[in-house]
């Protein structure tokens, strides 16, 4: 299925007028260097091709014949490669594995090209008749007239273009139909009924690489690969195990690699698995998964994202994409292991479903803002970031990060995990923040309506009819601790600092102590009745303080306590509203 909707994607995307996604027979690939040649094949200028893109110098992405899979063999590319294969030297210090490689691309090109009749390639000929390996140093360093001196060049990718002309020599017709044509007739010797396409035909031998895999080998890594004994089967090596046709092979693996590609808006990095979505067919809604969630980029608080985010939360179809309702949405989750790739996940849902389950994971997570400008549809990357150490993305859990993020793509539950990862960051550095509480919020009312569990039931904002004992505990704790802010003003540390973390786990051993110290900071504080009032109601629900809170518990206690204090600030901001 995976690859049937990858094929798909690939094919939607060739039909375009306006798509760039690479053709049969070639590639996207990072092009730093251009060689111009004179009309009679004599190099004249070695061009720079990187651009400085957002403060760093990036390569050039350049469509050319489709890259060869490589390992400890000698196999160049047509018409573009690194300088080792190119002109015979490289910054290896390995001179004579890098004359063999520019033997074998020079015999390549007079191969596919010998019958052409088009001039510059002919230069590109004479040009690789006549060139001398050992002189590529002393020729590189007196063209570099652009600053590309040798130890820049060496060893990066770089294409050929005739002096005075626009076009690439890679990219003239007649060359592109001649390696169109050499392509399609490599041959893997192997006969066999496609899985996908149901074809009868030559069987591809090695599949495209995947590159953009966050983690992921510089080189690629593979999806579907064989190479020990241990995972053939019927004496079928390499990709014979899982016969795909050529076009099969392309299809989906240049449609994973424009997805994958850098600056995609369909893709998103979620700890270490890459996540890529796309539809059926062309959709505005496409995109819009990956401005959600996308943790590099805070695109929630954009005003028209926003009132999208706030359409499904509350349960409405936006007008625009009602047409798009029954368009199929696929989620697939990739993260590397080795040289090869891991399928974390993959979900095939509908945009209607989409929008209700992601617009349940914000109406779940609907608590009264610490803030005024805090962010109602936070994207996930600000909510797990929550669950790290040091609040650093590099330090997510990987596993929690894919449970969530399926959680939200289905509407099922929340990983058992993600409680107790939050908590423990709470008792970690006692900071119950808006995020925070969402998170815990969104935890328990999904779990208390996926499971009938009604003493988990939470609102949005504090609940005084609640008689939710841990709840209530919560409420006391924020309670006891603003006696103290009240009594003792500016302290430097409060008894949130000390005593959280037991309050909220064995009750009977902290709060029975914490009265009775609040009676001495009841007694210094001019809002002591005010304070004495409310315990008088917290405590009226509390016959007697659990021994042992279960974690679930812990997190109404956190939500009580957030709750307790936001009333705190909203009572300040009523009265000065009153007063003014």
């Amino acid at each position: 299925m995976i690859l049937q909707a990858l094929i798909g994607y690939y094919d939607r995307r060739a039909r375009s007028a306006s798509s760039d996604i690479p053709p049969f027979g070639f590639s996207r690939e990072k092009i730093r260097y251009a060689l111009v040649l004179s009309p009679d094949g004599h190099l004249v200028q070695v061009k720079d091709l990187r651009a400085n893109i957002e403060g760093r110098i990036a390569p050039k992405e350049m469509v050319v014949p489709q890259a060869t899979k490589r390992a400890v063999n000698i196999e160049p590319n047509f018409c573009w490669d690194n300088t080792g294969y190119v002109l015979g030297k490289d910054n290896k210090d390995k001179d004579d594995r890098a004359k063999e490689a520019f033997q074998s691309f020079r015999e390549l090109h007079q191969l596919i090209g010998r019958s052409l009749n088009d001039a510059g390639y002919h230069a590109l000929l004479e040009f690789l008749g006549s060139w001398e390996p050992d002189k590529t140093t002393e020729v590189i360093d007196c063209l570099g007239s652009e600053g590309a001196r040798w130890e820049d060049v060496a060893g990066q990718n770089v294409v050929f273009q005739i002096d005075g002309e626009m076009m690439y020599i890679h990219e003239k017709e007649e060359v592109r139909n001649a390696w169109v044509q050499y392509w399609w007739e490599k041959k893997s010797g192997i006969a066999a009924e496609c899985l996908v396409t149901h074809e009868y035909g030559d069987v591809e031998r090695l599949h495209p690489a995947i590159k953009g895999v966050y983690g992921g080998h510089t080189a690629g890594s593979d999806l579907i690969s064989f190479n020990l004994a241990a995972f053939e089967s019927y004496g079928k090596e390499q990709s014979f195990n899982a016969p795909l046709s050529r076009r099969a092979a392309f299809s989906y693996t240049t449609a994973l690699n424009d997805l994958l590609r850098f600056g995609s808006r369909n893709r998103v990095v979620i700890a270490d698995t890459s996540v890529v979505f796309w539809t059926e067919r062309d959709s505005p809604v496409e995109g819009f998964l990956g401005m959600i969630f996308d943790p590099a980029d805070d695109s929630a608080d954009d005003a028209q994202l926003r009132l999208f985010l706030e359409s499904i939360r509350d349960g409405k179809m936006p007008e625009q994409y009602q047409s798009d309702g029954d368009v199929r949405f696929y989620v697939l989750g990739l993260s590397p292991n080795a040289k090869r790739l891991a399928v974390r996940f993959w979900h095939v849902t509908t945009v209607e479903k989409l929008f209700k389950c992601v617009g349940q994971h914000f109406y779940d997570f609907r608590i009264i803002s610490q803030y005024e400008n805090s962010p109602e549809c936070p994207g996930l990357w600000r909510l797990l970031v929550q669950t790290a150490v040091q609040e650093d993305s590099k330090n997510i859990v990987p596993h929690l990060a894919t449970g969530v993020m399926h959680s939200i793509l289905t509407g099922g539950p929340y990983p058992v995990n993600l409680l107790s990862a939050v908590l423990g960051r709470i008792r970690a550095n006692g900071d119950i923040n808006y995020f925070r509480a969402g998170l815990i919020k969104a935890y328990l009312v999904r779990r208390a309506r996926l499971f009938n569990q009604p003493t988990l039931e939470v609102g949005m904002a504090l609940d005084r009819q609640s008689v939710n004992v841990a709840y209530r505990l919560g409420r006391l704790f924020a309670v006891l601790e603003r006696a103290q802010q009240d009594a003792v003003p500016g302290a430097n540390a409060t008894i949130k600092d000390r005593y959280y973390s037991a309050a909220s786990v064995t009750p009977r051993t902290v709060f029975p102590q914490l009265l009775r110290l609040t009676q001495h900071h009841i007694g210094k504080s001019d809002y002591g009745a005010v304070r004495e009032r409310e315990i008088a109601e917290i405590m009226d629900a509390v016959q007697e303080f659990p021994a042992h809170l279960p974690l679930e518990e812990q997190g109404l206690f956190a939500v009580g306590y957030y709750h307790q204090r936001q009333s705190f600030y909203t009572k300040t901001q009523e009265t000065k509203e009153v007063a003014s």
